[in-house]
C-alpha cells in the first residue's frame, strides 16, 4: 500500500511539473504582438520607417548633400535619450536608423561613445605593443560633419482602468561645425488604449 501511494505521488509531482514548464512557441518575426501595451519591436519598425524616409526624402538633406558635391557627408550618432515613463531601448531606433541610412550610400558613419572610446584604446595601445609597419596611425580619425540625435517621450492619459499612451519620438540632425540644423523628424504614430482588469489597476 505504502509503495502505491509513493508510486501515486511521484506521478502526481510529474504531472505537475509538466504542466508549469515553460511553452515557448516561434512565431513570424512580422507578426504585431502587443501583450502589455507598451512599447515594443512594432513600433520601433513603425517608427524607423517614417523617421528614416523623413530624412533621406527631406529637401534640406537633399540640398546640403546637393552643396557637399562629390562628398559623401559623415554622422556620427549622439545622445538619444529616453524621455518616457517606461523602459526603452533607444540603441535599437539609432541602430536601426544609422545601418538603413548607411546602406542607402548617401551618409557616411563613424563611431560614437563606447565604441570611438575602445578605438581610441585600442590605437593607443598598438602604440607600444604592435610593430611600427602595422600599428594604426594616431591623429587619423574623421571627422564627422553631422550628428544625429533624438528623444523619445510619452505623454499618458489614464481613467480608471483605462488608459491611452502616446509615443513622441524626435530625431535630428545637426551640423558639427556651425551648430545647424540639417534635418528634423517626430513620429507620433504609436498610440495605445489599453484597458486593465478592474481589479488589477
Amino acid at each position: 500500500m505504502k509503495k502505491t501511494v509513493f508510486l501515486v505521488s511521484i506521478i502526481i509531482l510529474l504531472l505537475a511539473g509538466c504542466a508549469s514548464a515553460t511553452k515557448v512557441t516561434r512565431i513570424d518575426s512580422n507578426t504585431q504582438t502587443d501583450l502589455s501595451g507598451y512599447w515594443n519591436d512594432k513600433d520601433v519598425r513603425i517608427v524607423c520607417e517614417s523617421l528614416i524616409n523623413d530624412c533621406l526624402l527631406s529637401p534640406r538633406v537633399n540640398q546640403t548633400l546637393r552643396a557637399m558635391g562629390n562628398k559623401t557627408p559623415t554622422v556620427i550618432v549622439g545622445s538619444f535619450r529616453n524621455e518616457s515613463s517606461e523602459h526603452i531601448d533607444t540603441a535599437i531606433i539609432t541602430s536601426i536608423m544609422e545601418t538603413t541610412i548607411f546602406n542607402t550610400g548617401r551618409m557616411d558613419f563613424v563611431a560614437g561613445g563606447a565604441a570611438r572610446e575602445a578605438l581610441r584604446a585600442e590605437r593607443q595601445d598598438q602604440q607600444g605593443n604592435a610593430s611600427e609597419e602595422t600599428a594604426a596611425a594616431l591623429a587619423k580619425e574623421t571627422g564627422a560633419d553631422f550628428m544625429l540625435i533624438g528623444t523619445v517621450r510619452t505623454i499618458v492619459d489614464k481613467a480608471g482602468n483605462k488608459s491611452v499612451r502616446t509615443y513622441f519620438v524626435n530625431a535630428e540632425m545637426t551640423s558639427i561645425e556651425t551648430n545647424q540644423r540639417m534635418w528634423m523628424g517626430q513620429n507620433t504614430e504609436i498610440k495605445k488604449e489599453i484597458v486593465r482588469p478592474k481589479n488589477k489597476l
